[in-house]
């Protein structure tokens, strides 16, 4: 283990806890859909400018992604930060479902504690760096859109991490431990099909029903599930299905996820999915096209850096929750299904030391570490690409009760409240101290890249984005 100590960025840390909540509260108030994070950015880049980095917004093709830097020369360690919200999430901090917004966003992925915790630590890095006298370069990257349109994948295309020697991110969670393994690659596009308009009753044979085209090559999709790997998933919902029932349909669209655990396999899913949409426009006399609007990489795993986050969790220590938040989590664990809490802890591929400290909680209080067997993500993430153009790891911090669900109202609520700013806080010591260890150890450093290297095995980053592509800033308009 390091024998160095972030000693002064953890006292900026601990310094700085009323304002670092403070913007979280914020980004968690705002609650923007990915692409449109524009009050969310801007919180960060001006208490980034007021902290000493140098800012560059609009990276990658978006108004709300941007690149903060600090200092010179080697290594440049980057960290990753989030702040998109999530569709139909709105919660108040209560135990109870009670909508902000009826119908509206909530950031029910805990992204606004994400994105904070990444900008502190890279602040705080900077200053211990800086009382050190330590000669590096610090970057934090203000990533839009990761639940939906991966704004990473278009910062990776247009080459942001490429100067990186090492990347760190973390997400929020229900436990404290360092998250290894890959993730599903994915592709996301719109299929719209073009037919012709008709009075549904009264003259239905001069119709071409777009609707049918969509709904044709649904059931082409259905089928063809039997036919792919096991692994693979594929997800849709209809975006437009027409305007009212006595009118044929001339436009209908369908909002398509195909994901795999490799970059490969879903390019071969995704084109037999393409023949379901041309069999579907074939067999209704409609025309259709297709627009990407994602395209993304498994992630790349890095076992020398996830030691280095495992060394830095136990050095930074776990999130101090207090009687309220423990009070709080017992109520929120009413709201779920009998069971599922322990049905979640049966899931875990954890061994059985890890399990004990967490049995008979409902909160993880104490550090996990890093399981020796790490399994892969049943989900996705831009983190990813990142992954395949620098030696990247990631870890997870508790934020909310244990059993919570993702993507639900009872995280939104965990995500405004002081569950998920302890999480947040303890995320940020981790991975200062993690940047200390990475800036001050150039075989550790080395090592990361040798493994890096060998993962690659002579393949490159190679962006399923075209070079002209531009983010669907429109997905979301009505």
């Amino acid at each position: 283990m390091t024998e160095l100590t972030a000693q002064d960025g953890f006292k900026w840390v601990e310094s700085h806890i009323a304002e670092l909540t403070a913007i979280s509260d914020d980004i968690w108030s705002y609650a923007e859909l990915g692409l449109h994070e524009e009050k969310s950015a801007r919180v960060q880049v001006d208490y980034l400018r007021k902290n000493g980095f140098q800012v560059t917004t609009g990276v990658g093709g978006m108004p709300t992604a941007f690149v903060a830097t600090w200092g010179r020369g080697k290594p440049v360690i980057g960290f990753l930060g989030e702040y998109d919200a999530l569709p139909g999430v709105s919660q108040k901090v209560s135990p109870v479902k009670e909508e902000v917004t009826p119908g509206g966003a909530g950031h029910g992925c805990g992204h606004n504690l994400l994105g904070v915790a990444a900008m502190g630590a890279a602040i705080a890095l900077k200053e211990e760096l800086s009382k050190r006298g330590l000669p590096g370069t610090v970057k934090y990257f203000g990533c839009p859109a990761e639940e939906n349109f991966s704004g990473k994948a278009f910062m990776a295309r247009d080459g942001l991490f490429d100067d990186l020697d090492a990347c760190l991110t973390w997400h929020p969670g229900p436990m404290n431990i360092v998250r290894g393994g890959s993730s599903l690659a994915v592709n996301s596009m719109n299929v719209t099909f073009h037919g012709v308009t008709s009075h549904a009753a009264g003259a239905p044979h001069l119709g071409r029903s777009a609707l049918d085209a969509v709904e044709l090559m649904n059931v082409g999709v259905n089928y063809l599930r039997e036919h792919v790997i096991e692994k693979a998933r594929i997800h849709y919902v209809t975006t437009n299905g027409g305007l009212q029932p006595n009118v044929v349909p001339a436009e209908a669209r369908v909002w398509y996820y195909v994901r795999a655990p490799k970059r490969e396999q879903v390019e071969e899913i995704y084109e037999r999915v393409l023949k379901c949409a041309k069999g579907a426009a074939i067999m209704t006399d409609t025309t259709y096209e297709v627009e990407l609007l994602e395209g993304i990489y498994e992630v790349l795993p890095n076992t020398v850096l996830e030691g280095v986050l495992a060394e830095a969790m136990e050095v930074a220590g776990p999130p101090e929750f207090t009687d309220e938040d423990y009070d709080f989590a017992r109520e929120i664990a009413k709201t779920f299904p009998p069971g599922q809490s322990e049905a979640h802890m049966k899931d875990e591929t954890l061994p059985e030391e890890m399990k004990e400290k967490l049995a008979g909680k409902v909160l993880n209080d104490a550090v996990l570490g890093r399981p020796p067997v790490s399994p892969d993500s049943r989900g996705s993430t831009d983190v990813g690409d990142v992954s395949w153009c620098v030696p990247t790891a990631q870890f997870s911090m508790a934020c909310t009760a244990l059993g919570t669900p993702g993507h639900s109202w009872q995280y939104t609520a965990q995500s405004g409240m002081h569950i998920g700013h302890a999480g947040m806080i303890a995320a940020a010591r981790t991975l200062v101290q993690a940047g200390l260890r990475l800036m001050t150890d150039p075989e550790v450093l080395a090592k990361a890249k040798t493994e890096f290297a060998k993962r690659l095995g002579g393949r490159r980053y190679v962006s399923p984005l075209a070079p002209d592509m531009k983010p669907p800033f429109h997905q979301f308009d009505k």
